[in-house]
């Protein structure tokens, strides 16, 4: 077979995986309708409402025990007058800045720099605890149905990322075509939760669950609970609920991704998400408060309602239930992978964070950021055990630190623009700013020393991480910049090529060499080994080279240090003299075989990378 026609081992297992690269021309096919989109961006959201009311009730019953229910349905309610405001708030987003870019382009428009950077940070943090608390949400989801599995959520918390993470690097159209189904299937089989669980609860055909005095002794630790709770823990508790509301700026995030009109069908899309995620958030605190399931540590609440609704946990019913949930809380990761990469891809443009975010992969994705944000939800996961009510206390801080910057710039925005009806809008903008202003204000106060701090903490270190990035890419230009009318002049020049030994590398490296014209050609070999010296010089002088060699001896074995200290005394006394460094350089076909060849030439390339005025010049050596 031809070289030119041989595909590395690697390559074929990357198409294998993640398929044919795309084309550039190809990006609009990849655009997303409706009900497909619905599941990218709004997973988050829906399956918020497998764990919301777990979160809220893990906070009250210690303090309160079963009395905790009483109090599900108030906060509830709460979250979801919050909700409809950051809706019909998002919405005005969308009509906006139909460009993408969320809380983040909001706040640099009409904030100015450091607001943008601490909204894109909070954004950014929140990404990535929600991709952790996703994947520990559907672990448990997983364990709670099967038993063999308990013990083991680290591993399967990983393995799920993992599978997560390869997905979304196949693109954005097979990821989405891949978790709708899920998605779909549990939002099915919720509503036939609430209706059947209700409807059999108002017949007489199913009652209230029994306490399960040895969990709640658990809980409990042993203590005695108030009759009611403190307004301290019900703050928190709201607090907990409000993770509910992760997801709901996701559209606004990713409203390119639409097909056309990008903006009609992005607040389309938002208006079911808030329909979905209230009706069934609600629904599940309404059976709750009826059903009373005691908090477990052996299985959800979700679980809990489910095989009671259902009759038993061997109900097939039952088993669609968790699977789904599995599905959709491991799924709803997939919000954050898609806005994840987006919104760094943005930054990145900007310069506050490394430029490779901001270019796609192969498959029209950001593949860098989806990597980057795998890799931080990964030890996010082995930090807290895949534990979701460790990591959610972390959660909602940044959440809202995006939603109160993003609704303070959209009033700032209308009262800029004076589009028309402006001041109406400016009313419900600011209505959202205030609300998640209260609500940041309580989840700092009441979940502080739980873990709040955390982000406190992350955030404003990310925004100085922008800022410091922002600095050096200012200074890379600097350093690049070319004066008006400056001239190239030829600079005086001496190669030096590597040599191991006599052969047809040896060669060809310095026939590469003469052919650059330079005012002169040096070979230069290291002797590593008693004898190396002799034999060089012997081979050199068999084949009567018309080049000078220089033999550097090096008693401690080390290959880059001598090199080095030459081309020092080369330059010594000749100031702007530019040394190019050509390496002979083997290249195998086959992975394994690089394995029983020395990779010295690379540890020499990367030592030399950082000399000034030094070139380093690799001269390929094919074996077929």
């Amino acid at each position: 077979m031809s070289a030119d026609r041989v595909v590395p081992a690697h390559t074929l297992f990357k198409r294998l995986l993640l398929g044919r690269p795309l084309a550039t021309d190809a990006a609009g096919t990849q655009r997303l309708r409706k009900l497909v989109a619905l599941p990218v961006f709004s997973s988050d959201a829906i399956s918020s409402t497998g764990y919301g009311t777990e979160v809220i009730l893990g906070v009250l019953v210690p303090v309160a025990g079963m009395a905790a229910l009483n109090y599900v349905v108030p906060i509830s309610l709460i979250v979801m007058v919050v909700l409809a405001i950051l809706v019909i708030s998002y919405r005005q987003t969308i009509f906006a800045y139909p460009s993408g870019g969320g809380s983040y382009i909001v706040s640099r428009e009409n904030l100015g720099q450091t607001p943008s950077l601490v909204a894109g940070a909070s954004l950014l943090v929140d990404y990535t605890l929600n991709v952790a608390v996703s994947i520990a949400a559907g672990t448990a989801a997983i364990t709670s149905a099967i038993v063999a599995l308990r013990g083991h959520e680290v591993p399967l918390a990983i393995g799920l990322l993992v599978l997560v993470t390869v997905a979304n690097l196949r693109g954005l159209r097979e990821s989405a075509t891949l978790f709708s189904v899920p998605v779909y299937l549990y939002v099915t089989m919720m509503m036939v939760l609430i209706a059947v669980g209700l409807i059999r609860l108002a017949l007489g055909g199913l009652h209230p669950l029994p306490v399960d005095h040895a969990q709640l002794l658990h809980f409990t630790d042993g203590q005695a609970v108030l009759g009611g709770v403190t307004v301290f823990a019900f703050l928190k508790a709201f607090s907990s609920g409000a993770v509910a509301l992760s997801g709901v700026e996701a559209i606004s995030n990713g409203v390119p991704n639409f097909r056309p009109p990008e903006t009609r069908n992005a607040a389309t899309t938002l208006m079911w998400t808030g329909l979905l995620l209230g009706g069934i958030f609600f629904g599940v605190a309404i059976l709750a408060v009826q059903l009373k399931p005691t908090l477990s540590t052996e299985q959800t609440i979700l679980s809990t309602m489910g095989a009671a609704v259902f009759g038993s946990r061997s109900n097939p019913l039952y088993g669609i239930l968790q699977a789904s949930t599995a599905a959709i809380l491991c799924l709803s990761a997939n919000t954050s992978f898609a806005d994840f990469p987006r919104l760094s891809s943005i930054i990145a443009r900007d310069g506050f964070m490394p430029h490779q975010l901001a270019r796609r992969g192969d498959r029209l994705v950001f593949s860098n950021g989806i990597i980057a944000l795998s890799v931080a939800a990964g030890v996010l996961l082995v930090a807290f055990s895949a534990n979701v009510n460790d990591l959610v206390p972390l959660f909602a801080v940044g959440l809202f630190t995006a939603f109160t910057l993003s609704q303070t710039g959209m009033v700032v925005h209308h009262r800029r623009i004076r589009e028309p009806h402006w001041r109406r809008n400016a009313v419900i903008n600011g209505a959202g700013a205030t609300a998640t202003g209260l609500v940041l204000v309580v989840i700092l106060f009441s979940k502080f020393t739980s873990g709040a701090w955390v982000p406190t903490i992350v955030i404003p270190l990310l925004v100085l991480t922008f800022v410091r990035v922002k600095h050096h890419y200012a200074d890379v230009a600097r350093a690049e910049a070319v004066a008006p009318g400056q001239k190239t002049s030829p600079l005086p020049s001496t190669i030096l090529v590597m040599v191991g030994a006599v052969n047809v590398g040896t060669m060809r490296a310095l026939s590469f060499a003469k052919s650059l014209r330079p005012d002169r050609v040096l070979a230069v070999n290291v002797a590593l080994e008693d004898g190396d010296a002799d034999r060089v010089r012997a081979a050199w002088a068999e084949q009567k080279l018309d080049v000078p060699l220089e033999v550097l001896e090096s008693p401690y074995r080390d290959l880059t240090a001598p090199i080095l200290t030459y081309i020092d005394g080369l330059v010594a006394g000749h100031p702007g003299m530019v040394i190019t460094v050509v390496i002979p350089e083997l290249v195998v076909g086959r992975w394994w075989e690089q394995i029983l060849h020395s990779h010295s030439a690379f540890a020499l390339k990367t030592r030399l990378h950082y000399r000034p005025d030094t070139i380093v010049v690799s001269v390929p050596i094919h074996v077929e």
